[in-house]
């Protein structure tokens, strides 16, 4: 059993017991538990159920795991022959989550 859920305006493709990391969702805490309602499609042994634009009464839960951090992202920019040099890094926030159960 899978599911499509939209977390924070990224979908996401989802089984049971499985990791996901998503953007940082800010008011969770590590251990603590989310429920997830925008579940866009549902594969139940085969079945699947499409929603339009969700499926009414599906939801994921998921729990917290821990807030990280992704890897250095380096943007460099250069114009040629101006002597124009500028170098940005960026690192993103994530959270971990374990989806726990999918309730159709």
């Amino acid at each position: 059993m899978y599911a499509i859920v939209e977390i924070l305006g990224q979908q996401f493709k989802v089984e049971a017991g499985k990791r996901v990391c998503s953007h940082r969702i800010s008011e969770a805490e590590k251990g603590s538990q989310i429920e997830f309602d925008k579940v866009l499609l549902l594969d139940n042994e085969g079945v699947i159920t499409v929603g339009a634009p969700v499926v009414a009464g599906a939801k994921v839960i998921a729990e917290v795991v821990s807030h990280v951090r992704g890897d250095k992202v380096l943007v460099f920019h250069k114009k040629r022959r101006k002597g124009y040099r500028k170098l940005n890094g960026h690192r993103q926030n994530f959270t971990e989550l374990t989806i726990k159960e999918i309730v159709a």
